[in-house]
């Protein structure tokens, strides 16, 4: 990393940096492999205390540490990169496939089917943005593409029947489809959701009935009966 003129980097473990950026590593010990600040890593030259103020406006090597790692250019080779790119675009496309179906058969593809389409619509991986994120991304792409959508939740909502009547058509304006309706003084909703409502369907349950409602997944993905997946 360069600042005030100078370049300044840091020792650490490579695997665990990514980790860390994407949040999934918060221990800084298991990604430094020591708090100390170099001018240059390999030859084993310390930077110099008032070079680091002045760049940083403090002497603090940790924290120092920590502006490295989350600013700072990783040096890997082109072997690595090469590497960790296939890595990471393994890990997406399995993401992706783990979340979809066929909208018209509720059949998951299999993680080569996306390899496949990811490779044909000529999707780079972004090394320094999260898996989870650019999963999101490829599943807007695919649809333009293939037939191909998030798989929808599973839920069993309860809702007292003095709020029942009200708020039974906002629960069908947030589901996709309502499996099930019973009423047996509390009225009993099975539906599916995308993923992406629950969170606003987990609100009303909780604030439209002052917590005396209930919510339960029953399934986090709907998918269709049997092992077959689509190739």
């Amino acid at each position: 990393m360069k600042k005030a003129g100078k370049r300044f980097e840091i020792a650490c473990y490579k695997n665990k940096v990514i980790e860390w950026r994407n949040k999934v590593e918060t221990d800084i010990d298991e990604v430094l492999q020591t708090h100390t600040v170099f001018t240059n890593v390999s030859k084993g030259q310390v930077a110099k205390k008032d070079d680091l103020e002045h760049a940083f406006s403090t002497g603090d090597q940790t924290e120092i540490c920590k502006q490295i790692l989350t600013k700072g250019e990783l040096q890997v080779s082109e072997k690595e990169r090469s590497t960790q790119l296939e890595s990471t675009f393994r890990d997406i496309a399995t993401t992706v496939a783990d979340k979809t179906v066929n909208p018209e058969t509720k059949r998951p593809y299999t993680v080569g089917v996306i390899e496949k389409a990811m490779k044909d619509m000529h999707f780079s991986v972004k090394p320094n943005r999260n898996p989870k994120q650019q999963a999101l991304e490829v599943v807007k792409k695919l649809k333009e593409t293939m037939e191909i959508e998030r798989a929808q939740m599973r839920l069993k909502i309860i809702l007292p029947q003095r709020e029942a009547k009200k708020l039974k058509d906002k629960v069908k304006e947030i589901s996709s489809v309502i499996e099930s309706e019973h009423w047996d003084g509390d009225l009993e909703i099975v539906c599916l959701i995308d993923p992406g409502c629950y969170r606003q369907m987990d609100e009303l349950v909780r604030t439209s009935t002052k917590a005396k409602g209930s919510l339960e997944v029953l399934s986090l993905k709907n998918i269709a009966e049997g092992d077959d997946r689509l190739e």
